[in-house]
């Protein structure tokens, strides 16, 4: 795809104009009640922010260092990747739990083995039981980060639906918060106990799901894609129009929905792993999709997110209180830039913001770089400062878009029959590069300290190139929409022409609804991809 061609003229989705004005999030109570279930998906995020941040915090402890004896930089990689590890033995199962018993029961049943395991993990009595543990953690939480995301997207109202599943990400950052601060506030504590507390309290959001997921409205994809049509359209109805099931809303929804699963069964053929790549439309996401997926972990955040207390120590800060206490306001710091964005995806589009965060990053890891060169050749506490800033500016630049759009976006650009699978390549793609990671890179900073920051400068250099290549904008579409401009003509004109049928069907007062130029209108704009 040449620089520049992307879907920005793609601005103004089918069913924009049938969003009553009035209503938003705020004034109405069954958008209200449907906010607040997702607001119980989203916290499946901080379970896994949760893990880096403590992570980071049990090291700065001398109770935990105490205890497991003082791990070597490699058993460190291990006691930090072993999630990874455990979350890679359950990628082969996840995708087909969330399309065959739906995506709450999946989620159900990754919150419970994550609530077994994080008692497991605050009752460890050896290296080996913490490992078990931990390992158990990514079982657990593959399964509910397979399907939370999705169903976040996929019963969502469409106003809100970019910013809610941007925010899911960034949710990360709330689970490092209470890691970061429970860390602090236990370090104090003159036994097992400064590291068992914060080891227990990581199952908390998966005991708020285990007990209250039945409550969340399923998808209604995949209750369509189940042949269950009069349930989806209650669902859609129910939250999405007051129970009014003739809506012209609920039926463009309904109908576009229906048409894009029997497309994709039917002509498109996407069933099953080989069509991920059988296709251009579905190499193109692929490209896009395991690439950001690489980036997000490949850009030296996992530096700081891991190994925060060895940089810090490296740069000769390092009093146990002011390494947590800079650990505290970091995820802070990360959680308020990744919200703020979360809420600008609409206006300011994806590949804006992919852009804009590349770059940023470029400038500040370089600066951040320079300074802690400058430390190790020269000494002056001032470098050693300027490293501190320069890890806050470049956390804010990775939070404009590697935080919110990552998920957001790899969730939006699939169709619903490969959405499952799609997502789970992309989770064991971060997962590989995070298992990668978390062994070599405390290895190479006790080994080459500095210099291996150059590595990083030149592997984001890359990422901006391929970033500006190959990102197409999808600000302002609907799921369907959104996969239909990978896929050609035929498939945005068969997509979007159901739905514009069905909603001027059930409402002759909708503005030019089911009329031909309105089809036209909206398949002109997608077409300029």
């Amino acid at each position: 795809m040449a620089p520049g061609v992307v879907a920005s003229a793609a601005t103004d989705s089918g069913l924009n104009h049938l969003l009553d004005p009035r209503k938003t999030w705020y004034n109405n109570k069954r958008l209200i009640a449907l906010n607040g279930w997702i607001f119980l998906l989203l916290i499946t995020s901080s379970t896994n922010g949760y893990d880096g941040s403590m992570m980071n915090g049990l090291q700065s402890l001398s109770q935990w260092q105490d205890y497991f004896n003082h791990p070597s930089p490699s058993q460190l990689g291990l006691l930090n990747a072993i999630q990874n590890i455990g979350a890679l033995a359950a990628y082969p199962f996840a995708p087909y739990l969330s399309d065959g018993i739906g995506r709450r029961p999946t989620i159900f049943i990754g919150a419970l083995i994550m609530c077994i395991a994080t008692a497991l993990q605050g009752a460890s009595q050896s290296e080996g039981m913490f490992v078990g543990a931990r390992f158990m953690i990514g079982f657990g939480l593959t399964f509910a980060a397979n399907a939370a995301p999705m169903l976040v997207s996929e019963i969502s109202y469409p106003r809100y639906r970019a910013q809610l599943t941007a925010t899911y990400n960034s949710l990360w950052y709330s689970g490092a918060i209470i890691a970061a601060w429970t860390t602090f506030g236990t370090f104090k504590i003159n036994s097992t106990w400064a590291w068992r507390i914060p080891s227990i309290l990581q199952g908390l959001p998966s005991v708020a799901q285990v007990l209250l997921i039945f409550f969340v409205p399923e998808s209604p994809r995949y209750l369509l894609s189940k042949g269950k049509n009069e349930q989806a359209l209650d669902v859609l109805a129910y939250y999405h129009a007051d129970g009014n099931r003739d809506d012209p809303l609920v039926q463009y929804e309904f109908n576009e929905i229906k048409t894009a699963i029997e497309y994709d069964r039917t002509v498109a053929a996407n069933v099953g792993w080989k069509s991920l790549f059988n296709t251009p439309g579905n190499r193109k996401r692929m490209r896009i999709i395991i690439a950001i997926a690489f980036f997000s972990q490949w850009s030296g955040n996992g530096l700081a997110s891991y190994y925060l207390n060895q940089i810090l120590n490296d740069i000769d800060i390092k009093d146990s209180t002011t390494q947590l206490l800079i650990n505290g306001i970091l995820a802070i710091w990360n959680l308020i830039c990744a919200l703020i964005a979360s809420s600008l995806v609409e206006r300011l589009g994806r590949r804006f913001m992919f852009l804009l965060s590349g770059i940023g990053m470029l400038v500040f890891f370089t600066s951040q770089t320079i300074a802690f060169a400058q430390f190790e050749i020269n000494g002056h506490p001032a470098a050693a400062h300027s490293v501190i800033a320069f890890i806050f500016l470049y956390y804010a630049c990775y939070d404009i878009a590697f935080t919110p759009l990552i998920v957001a976006y790899t969730v939006e650009i699939l169709p619903y029959p490969l959405r499952a699978k799609g997502f789970n390549i992309f989770n064991f793609t971060i997962s590989l590069a995070l298992i990668f990671n978390q062994y070599a890179n405390p290895i190479a900073l006790a080994a080459i300290q500095w210099k291996y920051y150059i590595v990083y400068c030149c592997w984001i250099a890359f990422e901006c190139v391929f970033l500006y290549l190959y990102v197409v904008e999808t600000k302002n579409l609907s799921l369907e929409e959104t996969a239909a401009i990978f896929d050609g003509e035929e498939a945005t004109k068969e997509i979007l022409g159901q739905g514009l049928h069905a909603a001027g069907k059930h409402d002759s007062d909708v503005k030019h609804s089911g009329s031909v130029d309105e089809v036209e209108h909206h398949v002109g704009t997608l077409e300029k991809v």
